[in-house]
C-alpha cells in the first residue's frame, strides 16, 4: 500500500540519487494563462528524468539475493536510465529492453551506465512482453516502469518536494503514461492535502488511462500514435489503476501539435529542453477553466537527441507563423529577383531560402517560378508580407511544408 509512512521513507531514500528540482515561477505561462503557474523540472535531474526516484527507491527494497539475480526492465527510455543508474549504485547487473523507435539518446545514456540494452518492439507494450518473457527464462528481477505501489511511491516523492515549496499550491498537472507517476502524486498530494486537485495529462493519441477511467475498468488502445514517446502506453497499470480512479480528479489529452509549439515556448522563455511527454503538463495549461490558482506543472522529463530537438523547433516556428515559404511565378527578364527581394524587405521579412526555376513553362511572361522561405514575426506579420506581394501582382501562393517530424 501506498502509505504517508511509505512516502516519507522513499523521499528521504531518493535524495541519495536525485538533484534538487526547486520550483521555478513562470512569468511567461501565468501571464498567457491567468493563473500562478510555477513548473517542477524533473527534466534537470541527472538522469534527465524523475524516474530514477521510483527506480532506486523499489531497488533499495530488494533483497540482496534478488538483485544479484541481475535486473530487467522494458522502458521506452527514461526508466531505463533510472533502473540502470539504480543498479550501477548497488553493482547489480541491468538489462533494458527498450523499443526500436527508442530516441538514440536515450539509448546511449541507458548504456552509459553499465546496462545491457535489447531492442525490441514498437511501443513500449511490445518490450515489456519481450522483457517478462527474458526474466522467467533467466531468472532475473523483473523492475515495472509503473505498474508497481513500490515504483510509484518512489515517483510520489515528487508532491512531497511540491509541498514544502508551495503547501498551498491548488492544481497540480502530472503526465499520464502508464500511471504510476500520477499514482504516486495524487496518493500523497490527497495525504497532504485533500482538497488540492490532481489533473492527469495523456497525448490524444495514446490516452489509456482516459479510456479506461470512462470504462471504469483497465483497457487497452488498439494502436497509439503520439510524438510523446514516453508516454506511448497502450495498457495502463491495473495495480496502481485503484489509486488513479480514487485521486485524479481528471484527465486532459493533449494534441501532439500543442506540444510542438509549448517546445518553442519552454526554450525561448525558460532556456529548458523538455521532451513531449514533459511538455504535456505545459499544453494543458491552456486548457483549465479556472483563474488565480497556483498550478505546478510537473516537467517529466528532457532526454532528446539534437535531431528530434531541430525537428520540432522548425516545426514550432512553422506552426506559429515565424517561418513560412511561398510560390510566384515571375517574367523572364534580369531584375525580377531584385523587385521580389525589394518588397519582402520593405516589410521587414527576412529571407532564408529561393528556388529558382526557369523551366517551369514555356510562356516567357510567366516562365520563372521562385520559392521563398523566409523569417517574419508571426502570422500577422506573415500575412502583411503576403498582402504586399499581392498588391505588387505576383499572386504568391503558401507552400505547405511537409510532415517531416512523424
Amino acid at each position: 500500500m501506498m502509505t504517508l509512512d511509505k512516502f516519507e521513507e522513499a523521499a528521504e531514500t531518493v535524495k541519495k540519487v536525485t538533484l534538487r528540482t526547486k520550483l521555478i515561477y513562470s512569468d511567461y505561462f501565468s501571464d498567457s494563462t491567468g493563473n500562478k503557474v510555477y513548473l517542477k523540472p524533473e527534466n534537470m535531474q541527472f538522469t534527465g528524468a524523475y524516474k530514477v526516484r521510483g527506480a532506486y527507491y523499489k531497488i533499495s527494497t530488494l533483497s540482496d539475493e534478488d538483485r544479484n539475480k541481475g535486473l530487467i526492465t522494458a522502458s521506452a527510455g527514461n526508466h531505463a536510465q533510472g533502473v540502470a543508474y539504480a543498479a550501477k549504485m548497488y553493482n547489480a547487473k541491468a538489462v533494458i529492453v527498450m523499443p526500436t523507435t527508442t530516441p538514440l539518446i536515450k539509448v546511449n545514456r541507458t548504456k552509459s551506465y553499465g546496462a545491457e540494452v535489447i531492442l525490441y518492439g514498437d511501443v513500449y507494450d511490445d518490450a515489456c512482453q519481450y522483457a517478462l518473457k527474458l526474466a522467467e527464462e533467466k531468472g532475473y528481477t523483473f523492475i515495472h516502469p509503473f505498474d508497481d505501489e513500490v515504483v510509484s511511491t518512489g515517483q510520489g516523492t515528487i508532491a512531497m518536494e511540491i509541498f514544502k515549496e508551495l503547501p498551498t499550491v491548488d492544481i497540480i498537472l502530472v503526465p499520464i503514461g502508464g500511471g504510476g507517476l500520477a499514482a504516486g502524486v495524487s496518493t500523497l498530494a490527497k495525504l497532504l492535502n485533500p482538497n488540492v486537485k490532481v489533473i492527469g495529462v495523456e497525448p490524444m493519441g495514446a490516452n489509456c488511462m482516459q479510456e479506461s477511467l470512462k470504462a471504469g475498468h483497465v483497457v487497452t488502445l488498439h494502436s497509439v500514435e503520439t510524438i510523446a514517446d514516453g508516454t506511448a502506453v497502450k495498457t495502463p497499470g491495473s495495480t496502481i489503476f485503484p489509486y488513479i480512479q480514487k485521486n485524479i480528479d481528471e484527465v486532459i489529452a493533449i494534441d501532439d501539435h500543442e506540444l510542438i509549439v509549448n517546445f518553442l515556448d519552454m526554450i525561448e522563455n525558460h532556456k529548458m529542453v523538455v521532451e513531449n511527454s514533459g511538455l504535456l503538463t505545459v499544453a494543458a495549461l491552456k486548457h483549465l477553466k479556472c483563474k488565480n490558482k497556483k498550478v505546478v506543472s510537473i516537467l517529466s522529463g528532457g532526454n532528446m537527441d539534437v535531431i528530434t530537438v531541430s525537428s520540432i523547433v522548425q516545426h514550432g516556428l512553422i506552426q506559429r507563423g515565424r517561418i513560412f515559404t511561398v510560390s510566384v511565378l515571375l517574367p523572364d527578364r534580369p531584375g525580377e529577383l531584385v523587385n521580389v527581394s525589394s518588397v519582402i524587405a520593405a516589410n521587414q521579412g527576412n529571407i532564408i531560402r529561393l528556388d529558382h526555376n526557369q523551366f517551369v513553362s514555356i510562356n516567357r511572361n510567366s516562365a520563372v517560378e521562385l520559392t521563398i522561405t523566409m523569417e517574419a514575426f508571426g502570422h500577422e506579420h506573415k500575412d502583411t508580407i503576403v498582402k504586399a506581394l499581392k498588391d505588387k501582382g505576383y499572386n504568391p501562393k503558401i507552400v505547405q511544408p511537409k510532415n517531416t517530424y512523424r
